[in-house]
Formats: C-alpha cells, structure tokens, sequence
C-alpha cells in the first residue's frame, strides 16, 4: 500500500531525504524550485560524484516569468531549425538569469548564501544539472531516485521543490514502490530530459 504524504500527518521531506541517503543518483521533475527547498536536501547531492551520472538531473516546468520569450519563439516556429543558433544562446542566457533570481526571492540569509555557493559548486562539478521545460508548462511533480541494488522509489503528487512544498504546507504525495510503474516513471522523465527544447541552464 503506498504511503500518503500531505505535510499534515506525515511530511515528505524525511522520506525524500531517507531515499536519497540510499541512492546513487535523483531525477526530479518540478514546477517550481528554490534555494530553500533545495538546501533541505543539497547535503545528499553533495556526496555524488557528478560523474557516470551520480548525479541529480533537475527538470523545472514553469516559469514565472509574463514575457516568456523562449516559450513564445518556439510557438511561432514549426521546428528548432527556425531559430538560430545566436538567438537561442541569448534566450537561454536570459532564462539562467531569471532564474536565478527566482532562487533567492526574499532577503537570503547568511545561510542562504552559503547554500548558494554550494548549489553553483554542484552545477560546476555536475552533481547537479538543471533544465527547463519550455516547449510548454509542466506542473508535474516527480521525485525518483535509483539505487545500485535496483530498486527504484518514486514521490509524485503535488510538492514542488521548495521549502513550502517539502515541509509547510499541505500536500498530496504518494510512494511509488511497483518496479514496473517506477520503469514507467523513469521512462516518462526520460522523454521530457531529452527533448530537444529542454534547456540545459546549468552553467548560464
């Protein structure tokens, strides 16, 4: 029977983070991430190598952002060949920058500044490496980490990657233990990974 996990009765955060303690690599697919969900949990990607994919790929599917030009240039072309290659650099290096103030919204801490000098030093080492959806939204919520025995565990339900999302605030979120429906899951992050209007940000 899958474990229920709403941030009420029982809160995902220590299932996430008793999961990857056991993992080998992560893929998370979310629709919103922060600096303060994300250091709740860095201290476990932190132990990967980065290499021979010990690592955790990270998929983020909204942008906050009303002038979304990337989104809005794919929409008015039929194929990626549309788009030159120049103003694909551009669109994604004002994607990284945008983001990257959406990391820290709020005054950061002394702590937050730490952890985000942990952050940039995962993306540098690829312990982590970040990509944004923009073919269109993804407001999917997937928490899928692989072990070296085999065994996969899966999260899916409604926590973003945020310290709201982990801990605060009311959720909905169930274990994913079947072999088979985690396959399926791991399948289904694979499509979205790879596709080629999935922006790879982490070194902008």
């Amino acid at each position: 029977m899958p474990r229920i996990f709403d941030n009420i009765d029982q809160q995902l955060l220590p299932a996430l983070r008793e999961s990857l303690e056991v993992a080998e690599r992560a893929d998370f697919c979310v629709g919103y991430f922060n600096l303060r969900g994300w250091k709740a949990i860095d201290s476990y990607i932190e132990a990967w190598s980065g290499r021979n994919g010990n690592a955790c790929r990270l998929l983020v599917g909204m942008q906050k952002d009303p002038d979304d030009e990337f989104r809005d240039a794919f929409l008015h072309h039929e194929s990626a060949d549309a788009l030159d290659l120049q103003t694909v650099a551009r669109l994604r290096r004002s994607y990284a920058l945008r983001f990257r103030e959406q990391l820290t919204i709020g005054t950061p801490t002394n702590e937050d500044e730490r952890a985000l000098r942990r952050l940039a030093e995962q993306l540098r080492a690829r312990k982590v490496v970040v990509k944004l959806h923009v073919r269109h939204p993804l407001h999917a919520k997937l928490y899928l980490m692989h072990r070296s025995d085999n065994p996969m565990i899966g999260f899916v339900g409604s926590s973003n990657l945020t310290f709201a999302g982990l801990q605060k605030q009311g959720e909905l979120n169930v274990d994913v233990l079947d072999h088979d429906a985690c396959s399926k899951l791991a399948a289904w992050f694979d499509a979205r990974w790879n596709d080629k209007w999935c922006v790879d940000i982490s070194n902008g």
